[in-house]
């Protein structure tokens, strides 16, 4: 705990005063509610009822009162129905934190808690010769955020990006080529010219089955190692590397690893061997199986009858890997809801397999609506191509500051469009709770008003031209006596509260708690902004404290922002 870390100091108080260990302390809603409040009492357990809990929270109240380190804590305690202990903070101690914080620098709350410790995130997973839909940037956006924040807490993370570049389909896309393909198309336009040759091949198969055959055919040539089929089959995965790269770049988006299931494929097959040898996997109706009876969960099919392994018993063989090669403390599989018998199905064979050496989490989300409330979709009912999407916001973006900024260079509007336009979709994304389902409004999205990226971005390239005028302030340890206007105090506590915010979106995965601080800590900060002055402010010890106070609060907003894949502009 940091000193400038007022919740953590009032649970301490509370818990050393009560004799409770664990003390759950929270910033209520409503300011009438106090800086602080505790279910304590509530929880205790001794009585039950209200009165009884009643009584309990103000005894408990006398006990933090008494407290030797209370007073110059704790300005005020009191007791709401049904047993609520509210807790107001002192001036003093508020201003103590913003010296301590302050002390430490613009980065006060760069953490080492991971520091040794590796984390696994894998996400995005698009396929090879398909184009990434709509659906892809939700993994993408908030695998992309959960990476940043595990940094920021000192982490080593490994991004990985696990394709999906393995299958029949393979050898039914390799029949078409070989069939109809041309060179140059591929070349030109790589993922369009290998849906296409996809498509027309199942739509030649019905009404001629010889042709399926054929693709099973290929793709047991690759699965052998032709070398024809398997040149074939790299070529089309660099093809559709460049323009996932593409897209990943218009994103802000990167990764350590592009390593697929094609890598597991033969390690698989012999996973499956091993399970059979040991009696855990079962032959059935020629298919291999594993029971999950004891897990409640249906049997988990590994092999299929022709000897193909399958997704999941691949994953099972990337997994082994991944704890073998890279000793990681968790692995987030950032997935869609709908693949959650999966993942319960591949945690239950960790277990039986004894892969226990990592923490396993399905990192799950819900789908991207339209502004209708329906599946985001084309009109003939088909899946958005993600590119289009980026392109058709940052093209709006673009409108908006045209209309906003005429004065701006061209190239430079271009660069603030793209900021606002990627930073307002994955906004939208990240300041939801990841299991909602999100609706994509572009009016909303691209609001300067409201709980929108815009006006975050804006907020910050507000702040920042006044620091950039009226510099950065006095030093905080020095002038923090100067800040006592009952909104700058209110900010300040938003402040401390900064580093257990990014604590709490990296160990419940979500990423929805630092856009909501942020959201807070603008509406604070532009609140104050308005109300007191600040570089035009009379009294020089003030100015110089309001300043590095918005210095500061700057900052944090900035590498808030970061930290959800959301570049800042300097100016809007």
């Amino acid at each position: 705990m940091e000193s400038y870390e007022l919740r953590a100091r009032v649970r301490e108080v509370v818990a050393e005063a009560t004799g409770f260990r664990e003390v759950v302390v929270s910033v209520p809603k409503h300011p009438e509610y106090g800086h602080y409040t505790t279910p304590l009492a509530l929880r205790a357990g001794r009585t039950s009822g209200q009165k009884d809990a009643m009584e309990t929270a103000a005894r408990m109240a006398e006990e933090i009162r008494s407290h030797p380190s209370a007073g110059e804590l704790i300005e005020k305690v009191e007791v709401a129905p049904p047993g609520f202990l509210n807790f107001w903070i002192t001036s003093s101690a508020t201003q103590r934190a913003f010296s301590s914080l302050a002390a430490r620098g613009a980065e006060f709350w760069v953490s080492r808690e991971g520091e040794g410790k590796r984390v696994i995130v894998e996400y995005s997973q698009p396929n090879i010769a398909k184009r990434m839909h709509v659906g892809h940037l939700r993994t993408t956006i908030i695998g992309d955020a959960l990476a940043r924040i595990y940094r920021a807490l000192g982490y080593e993370v490994v991004r990985w990006n696990y394709l999906g570049d393995w299958g029949t389909q393979f050898g039914k896309l390799i029949a078409a080529y070989k069939r109809w393909g041309n060179e140059e198309a591929v070349r030109s336009n790589p993922i369009q010219s290998l849906l296409q040759l996809y498509i027309k091949f199942h739509d030649a198969a019905r009404n001629d089955p010889k042709l399926e055959e054929e693709g099973r055919h290929e793709f047991k040539k690759l699965a052998d190692g032709d070398s024809e089929n398997v040149k074939l089959w790299r070529w089309f995965k660099e093809e559709s590397l460049k323009e996932f790269k593409a897209l990943y770049a218009k994103l802000g988006v990167e990764f350590d690893l592009y390593l697929g299931e094609s890598k597991f494929d033969k390690d698989a097959a012999l996973l499956v061997e091993e399970l059979l040898e040991k009696g855990i996997a079962q032959h059935s109706e020629g298919s291999v199986i594993v029971p999950l009876d004891r897990f409640d969960l249906p049997p988990a099919l590994l092999r299929k009858s022709d000897g193909a392994t399958l997704y999941l018993s691949r994953d099972v063989a990337s997994l082994r890997y991944r704890l073998a090669t890279y000793h990681p403390e968790k692995i987030l599989y950032v997935v869609a809801n709908e693949q959650s018998l999966h993942f319960q199905q591949l945690f239950a064979l960790a277990r039986l397999l004894r892969l226990d050496g990592a923490e396993l989490v399905h990192v799950k989300y819900g789908m991207m609506l339209g502004p209708d409330g329906k599946k985001f979709a084309t009109r003939e009912g088909k899946a958005i191509a993600a590119d289009d999407l980026i392109q058709q916001i940052i093209e709006k973006s673009y409108a908006v500051v045209s209309e906003k900024r005429p004065d701006l260079p061209e190239e430079r509007r271009r660069e603030i469009a793209h900021a606002i336009g990627i930073g307002a979709l994955k906004y939208n994304d990240l300041k939801e709770h990841r299991l909602s389902d999100i609706v994509f409004d572009w009016k909303q999205m691209l609001s300067f008003r409201g709980n929108s990226a815009p006006y975050l971005q804006y907020t910050y390239a507000r702040f920042a031209s006044i620091t950039r005028k009226f510099g950065k302030g006095g030093r905080g340890g020095e002038c923090a006596a100067h800040l006592s206007h009952s909104l700058e105090l209110q900010l300040i506590r938003h402040l401390t509260e900064y580093p257990a915010t990014l604590r709490d979106s990296a160990y419940t995965y979500l990423p929805h708690l630092l856009a909501g601080y942020l959201y807070a800590l603008c509406e604070i900060g532009n609140k104050w902004y308005e109300t007191v002055p600040i570089g035009n402010e009379q009294d020089d010890e003030v100015r110089a404290a309001r300043l590095a106070l918005l210095d500061i609060t700057a900052h944090t907003l900035k590498k808030g922002l970061e930290l959800l894949g959301i570049n800042v502009p300097e100016e809007i």
